[in-house]
C-alpha cells in the first residue's frame, strides 16, 4: 500500500501561484468534501456558521492570491464601518463624504493594482519615454469583490437597505467563496437576508445544484479548455501562420470558449451556493441567441450589466437628459466597462465597439419600427452574434498587432478551399464546438426538462451523474490548472 506523502500533502495547503485554487481542481474537491462535514454540524448555529464560512473563504481566497486575502479583510472592514457612518449621519455633507471615502478605497484598490502601469505607460509615451512596468500582482477577482462591497455603501447611502449590525455578517457577505473571484455580483440586498437565514435545501434545489456543478465542469474543463489548448491558443497566439478560414474559426472557437468558461464557473458557484442552502442570481441567459446587442447585454454577464445600468449609467443621468446625452451616457459606460475588464486599449477599444452599437441600435429604433417576425428575428440573431464575435478579436488578442493581422487574414487571405484539410486536421475541436453551440442554442425548456429528471433522480443516481462528468475531465483535462477567464478581472 502506498504511502502518504505528509509533507506532500501539507503543500497543497499554501499558496502556489502556478495553481491557484479553482472548482474544477481535483484539491478543491478533496477539501470540500471536508468542509462539507463540518457544515452540516455547523449551519444550524448562525453566528458559528458564519465565522465558519467567512474562514473557509478566506483560505479559499489565500489559495487564489496569496496574502492579497488581505484585500478581502480591509475592504470588509472599512466598508462596514462607513456604510454605518452614513446610517447614523443625518448631515447629508457628511454622508457623502463617507461615501467618497468608501469609493476613494476601493476604486483606489481597483486603479493601484489593475492600472498603475497602464496609466503610467500613456504618460510614458506622451512624453516620448520607454516604459518598464512596475511589478504590480493583480489580486484574483479584484473587480467582483470591490464592486459588490461598493454596491452596499451605495445603497445605504441611497437608503434602499439598512446597515447589518454585526460585522460577521457583512464578512460573509464580502467574502462567501463560491462567487467571490469571479461573479455572479451579488447585491446586499438579495444575499444579507439570506445571510440571517438559517440554510435550507429543498430536494430540488439539492438536484438543481448537482445539475449546475454537472453542467459547469463540462462546458469549462471539457468544451473551453480543450478546444483552447488545442485550437484557439494557436490561432490568437500567430494568425498569419493560418488561414483566413482558420482564423475566423479561431474567432468562433474563442465566442464559445469564453462563453462555456466565464458561464461554467457561474453554474458551480450558483450550484455548490445552493448546496449550502444559498440563492445566488443568474448571470447568463443563452447571449449567443440575442437578436439585438441591447439583448446580449440583457443575456451576458447580467450581474456587472445590471451593476453598470444602476451604478453607473442612471447615475449619470440615463436616457433622462436627452438623446445626445444619452448616446454620452452610454459610451461613458461601455468604455468604463471595457476598462473594468481590462488595462489596454483593446479594451478600451471592446468597450467602445458595444457603446457604438448600443447608440446606433438606440437611434434606429427610435426612427424606424423594425417588424418582429421569424426571418427579422434570425437575421438579428445573425447579425449580433457576428458583431459580439468581431468585438472578442479586441478582447481577446494579445495587443493590436495580434488584432490586425487576424482581421487582415479573415478579409484577404481567406482560402475556402482548405476546407476538407481543416475538417480532418480538428475533428475533436470541431466535434465539440458543433456539441457546444448546439447545447447554447437550444430551448430552455430543453434545459429545464434536463435539470427536473436530475431533480426527480435518486441520490445514488445523482452521485453517479456527478462521477461520471468527473471521470470524462480527468481524462480530458491537460496536466497544467487551466484557471478561469475572469480570474484576471
Amino acid at each position: 500500500m502506498q504511502q502518504i506523502d505528509i509533507h506532500k500533502l501539507l503543500q497543497e495547503f499554501v499558496y502556489n501561484p502556478k495553481e491557484p485554487m479553482i472548482f474544477s481542481s481535483g484539491f478543491f474537491l478533496f477539501l470540500f468534501l471536508g468542509f462539507i462535514a463540518v457544515y452540516s454540524i455547523v449551519y444550524k448555529h448562525n453566528k458559528l456558521k458564519n465565522i465558519y464560512l467567512t474562514l473557509f473563504s478566506i483560505f479559499f481566497y489565500y489559495k487564489s492570491s496569496g496574502l492579497y486575502f488581505i484585500l478581502l479583510l480591509v475592504t470588509a472592514v472599512v466598508d462596514y464601518n462607513l456604510a454605518k457612518q452614513i446610517a447614523r449621519s443625518e448631515n447629508q455633507k457628511k454622508r457623502t463624504l463617507f461615501l467618497v471615502i468608501s469609493l476613494f478605497v476601493n476604486i483606489g484598490m481597483l486603479i493601484y493594482f489593475k492600472y498603475t502601469n497602464f496609466f503610467l505607460g500613456i504618460v510614458y509615451d506622451l512624453a516620448n519615454r520607454p516604459f518598464d512596468p512596475l511589478n504590480i500582482f493583480l489580486p484574483v477577482g479584484i473587480s467582483f469583490f470591490t464592486f459588490q462591497s461598493l454596491s452596499y455603501t451605495i445603497d445605504i447611502y441611497r437608503r434602499n437597505i439598512e446597515p447589518v449590525k454585526d460585522i460577521s455578517e457583512f464578512a460573509f457577505f464580502v467574502t462567501f467563496f463560491p462567487q467571490m473571484v469571479a461573479g455572479p455580483i451579488v447585491r446586499a440586498s438579495v444575499f444579507l437576508p439570506q445571510v440571517r437565514q438559517r440554510p435550507f435545501v429543498s430536494k430540488a434545489d439539492f438536484g438543481k445544484a448537482i445539475f449546475l456543478i454537472c453542467i459547469g465542469l463540462f462546458k469549462k474543463a471539457v468544451i473551453s479548455d480543450y478546444i483552447s489548448l488545442n485550437f484557439v491558443d494557436r490561432i490568437f497566439d500567430n494568425p498569419g501562420l493560418y488561414t483566413g478560414l482558420e482564423n475566423l474559426f479561431g474567432v468562433y472557437g474563442y465566442a464559445l470558449q469564453i462563453y462555456c468558461d466565464f458561464s461554467g464557473y457561474t453554474d458551480m458557484a450558483i450550484g455548490i451556493a445552493l448546496l449550502l442552502g444559498y440563492k445566488l442570481p443568474a448571470n447568463f441567459d443563452s447571449p449567443y441567441q440575442s437578436a439585438s446587442i441591447t439583448e446580449f447585454w440583457r443575456r451576458w454577464h447580467i450581474s456587472l450589466s445590471s451593476w453598470l445600468r444602476d451604478y453607473l449609467y442612471i447615475s449619470l443621468g440615463g436616457n433622462r437628459k436627452g438623446k445626445i446625452r444619452t448616446y454620452i451616457n452610454l459610451m461613458i459606460t461601455m468604455l468604463l466597462g471595457g476598462l473594468w475588464h481590462g488595462a489596454a486599449l483593446r479594451f478600451v477599444i471592446w468597450g467602445a465597439l458595444h457603446g457604438i452599437g448600443l447608440a446606433i441600435e438606440k437611434f434606429i429604433s427610435s426612427i424606424v419600427s423594425v417588424p418582429k417576425n421569424k426571418f427579422t428575428h434570425v437575421l438579428g440573431v445573425f447579425i449580433t452574434f457576428h458583431f459580439v464575435c468581431f468585438t472578442w478579436v479586441y478582447f481577446r488578442a494579445d495587443n493590436m498587432t495580434v488584432v490586425n493581422a487576424m482581421l487582415t487574414q479573415i478579409t484577404t487571405s481567406f482560402h475556402p478551399e482548405i476546407a476538407g484539410d481543416f475538417i480532418r486536421a480538428y475533428p475533436y475541436i470541431l466535434i465539440l464546438m458543433v456539441l457546444g453551440y448546439i447545447l447554447h442554442f437550444i430551448p430552455s425548456r430543453v434545459e429545464l426538462s434536463a435539470q427536473q429528471v436530475v431533480i426527480n433522480s435518486p441520490f445514488v443516481l445523482k452521485v453517479a451523474y456527478l462521477v461520471v462528468i468527473v471521470l470524462i475531465v480527468i481524462q480530458i483535462k491537460s496536466s497544467e490548472i487551466q484557471p478561469f477567464i475572469y480570474f484576471q478581472f
